[in-house]
């Protein structure tokens, strides 16, 4: 019987499970959405318990596409939205609040509190982030903090933390294993990425109990079986990696200095720096990448919050198109945005800006504006964030990107491929498989039981679908970028009407 390895790829809007064969292919796949919930402006939770169901159900539907059972499946990897922080009882297993998600911004005010007393620069030189409440200990706090008896019952070792790699897992293995990664430990603000170890100065710091904290491992490596109640038999958990450590992975970046650039709810710009810790002076982030070993290896990254969610807030909220896929032919309809400038700062700012109380802005607009411009306009402000990042890393590299690897769900419109290649004067290369989130949390788990030999096996799955190669004058491509810039500024300036530094 052929054998595949499961990929499950829990994303901020949907959960997805993913078969692939020895060859990369996809085999199989399933997808579920689930809700968002936005109890108040600028926050944003997840029900856990539904993330679990929906992966859950996934599972079982891509096994049933292929009319499969467990012994078809040689290893599990799991990839995950980063940062988005779930507590629940030791005892029942129930969550005590709703998932935090890493976009929500309750935390900022605390954040502010913690730089003013001069904490930044510590936690900055321990852990390689910047002081924001896109990351998950502020998170933690906060829900010890605000629901009640949380606090005495953590104290008294009666609560568990995991991001949502540690939460599948942990369910996984019907309540078994209290385990994260290298990569998804990184992304707490609580984890010392030089020594590997969770920190006491920053527990102390967020009033966190250790005993909350789960037990981190490399991201390649068995860490248990999966109840054979869950999926109907034993199945080893072999890998896991925050979603973009695992794009990293499954896009072959495993040289310093390769490049990759996802475009999911958000945009993650990574670049691979090998064994070094590299620290940036131009607003992006140190954080681990994902390894084959247990040796440390390491990535700059900088973090767009809103990139494809643009999109769904185009369909969902807007209402202006059915389907994602409209976006693209909408934009061709219009030869430019007519002036019109989209910051979708709906939740602030990430890198390099880091700024927590930009809201999201439209300038420029004339009565001549119709939807498409408004489409367009939104499709390009993702391209134009990924080059304020692509700026950044080539200002800490100290040299030019000449291509640039993408993947995830909008890297299939190619309007905005495009347009990412004539606006940052680079080739775009997109793989075959666009998949690559899911693809890299298999390889990583395949490595840790031998279905894959090694690295170089990997590398010649790796397949170039299409290059998009940049078509703009640079006068033009100059004119827009300072049309964005300026329309950036509007964006940071409405973050002073609360007294607030925008700068």
């Amino acid at each position: 019987m052929e054998k595949y390895v499961m990929a499950l790829d829990q994303g901020t809007t949907s959960s997805r499970c993913i078969l692939f064969d020895h060859a990369g292919r996809i085999a199989a796949m399933a997808q579920t959405e689930f809700k968002q919930y936005y109890p108040e402006p600028g926050w944003v939770e997840h029900d856990a318990m539904e993330i679990w169901s929906s992966q859950y159900g996934t599972a079982m539907e891509t096994l049933a596409k292929l009319g499969l059972n467990a012994d078809a499946v040689a290893a599990i990897g799991i990839t995950n939205q980063r940062e988005t922080t779930i507590v629940w009882d030791r005892k029942t297993g129930r969550p005590v609040y709703h998932a935090i998600v890493w976009q929500c911004r309750r935390t900022a005010s605390m954040i502010d509190s913690l730089k003013a007393a001069g904490h930044d620069k510590i936690i900055r030189e321990k852990t390689g982030l910047e002081a924001d409440a896109y990351f998950s200990a502020s998170k933690i706090a906060w829900i010890l903090e605000n629901v009640p008896g949380a606090r005495e019952k953590a104290e008294n070792g009666g609560l568990m933390f995991g991001n949502v790699d540690t939460w599948l897992i942990y369910n996984l293995s019907g309540r078994r294993l209290h385990i994260t990664d290298y990569t998804n430990a990184s992304r707490t603000m609580l984890f010392n990425i030089h020594t590997l170890s969770w920190d006491d100065e920053l527990l102390e710091l967020f009033s966190i109990p250790r005993s909350m904290l789960p037990e981190v491992r490399p991201s390649s490596q068995v860490y248990g079986m999966t109840d054979s109640r869950i999926l109907g038999g034993e199945i080893p958990i072999a890998g896991a990696a925050g979603d973009q450590q695992a794009a990293l992975f499954g896009q072959c970046c495993f040289e310093p200095g390769s490049v990759k650039n996802t475009y999911g709810t958000g945009c993650f710009l990574l670049m691979h720096t090998g064994k070094e810790a590299v620290e940036s002076k131009h607003g992006l982030i140190t954080t681990l990448a994902a390894s084959a070993s247990a040796e440390a290896e390491y990535a700059l990254e900088g973090s767009v919050f809103v990139g494809g969610a643009v999109v769904q807030w185009l369909r969902d909220e807007m209402r202006m198109i059915r389907t994602a896929a409209e976006t693209a032919r909408y934009a061709e309809q219009v030869s430019d945005s007519a002036g019109v400038y989209l910051v979708p700062a709906f939740t602030g700012m990430g890198a390099p800006y880091w700024n927590q109380y930009a809201r999201g802005t439209i300038v420029g607009l004339t009565r001549g504006c119709r939807k498409e411009h408004l489409i367009r306009a939104a499709l390009e402000s993702i391209a134009y964030q990924s080059a304020d990042l692509i700026r950044a890393m080539e200002e800490d590299a100290g040299r030019k990107l000449t291509e640039l690897k993408v993947d995830g769900g909008a890297g299939t419109n190619e309007f905005l491929l495009q347009f990412q290649s004539d606006i940052i004067n680079a080739r775009v290369l997109r793989p075959e498989c666009v998949e690559t989130t899911a693809l890299g949390a298999a390889y990583l788990a395949g490595l840790a039981i031998g279905f894959w030999k090694d690295k170089e096996e990997i590398l010649e799955n790796w397949k170039l679908g299409k290059v998009f190669e940049p078509d703009m004058e640079e006068a033009q491509r100059r004119k827009l970028t300072a049309g964005w810039k300026k329309a950036v500024r509007c964006a940071k300036f409405w973050a002073q009407d609360e007294g607030n530094d925008a700068e």
